[in-house]
């Protein structure tokens, strides 16, 4: 049980932070708020997800326990959650340096991040495929896996995003200098491992095997 407990939380960090520095919509708008804001104004968008996510986990997590006795249904939405993470995996290698510009407008930046996050469709999709299965499987092995497994993920998603707007704060050159292409690197290979294991689960529960 305590093995299933840190692997959650150890879990949720890694795609947290994977979450938290890959470039996207709340991203790019924690660095356009920092530049015209400051520091401040991206963080306040870094702390977004806090409160748009939770209604989404509870939608995708009661959606999926409704279908929890099905080898079948949980096979496939393992294998969807396998094709998104590398979908992101890829989308992460890929990944270009974002732009340094200045927005224009300065305030109402929490609002601008509720708002960005809630029209992204990247939360929909991996809570969907991706955390609600791990919600679901870390609760039949310990009731406290789900809760770390949310403080990990948490932590290191808006944690990476109040980084970002503090090194954007101090310095424009991070996020255009290779220390960050080689943690977007990291971060891939990363999803590619979590895409791996999605794929095994997901072939393991079609072959009939246990849940």
């Amino acid at each position: 049980m305590q093995t299933q407990i840190w692997t959650s939380f150890i879990s949720g960090c890694m795609l947290g932070a994977t979450a938290g520095f890959s470039p996207g919509p709340l991203l790019t708008l924690v660095i356009r708020e920092t530049l015209s804001g400051g520091v401040r104004a991206g963080m306040r968008v870094a702390s977004a997800p806090l409160l748009t996510d939770f209604p989404i986990i509870a939608l995708c997590v009661f959606a999926l326990s409704a279908v929890a006795g099905s080898s079948g249904v949980l096979g496939v939405v393992s294998l969807m959650g396998s094709a998104f993470i590398l979908f992101l995996a890829w989308e992460t290698w890929q990944a270009k340096p974002l732009a340094m510009d200045h927005a224009p407008a300065r305030s109402r930046s929490l609002a601008k991040g509720v708002v960005t996050n809630l029209l992204s469709p990247h939360p929909y999709l991996f809570w969907v495929t991706v955390g609600a299965p791990i919600l679901v499987q870390g609760w039949r092995a310990d009731p406290l896996a789900p809760v770390l497994f949310l403080a990990g993920f948490y932590l290191l998603l808006v944690g990476s995003k109040l980084g970002v707007a503090a090194l954007v704060g101090r310095s424009r050159s991070f996020l255009a200098g290779s220390t960050y292409r080689l943690l977007l690197r990291g971060l891939a290979l990363t999803l590619a491992f979590f895409a791996l294991l999605f794929l095994r689960d997901g072939l393991h529960l079609l072959s009939g095997g246990g849940i």
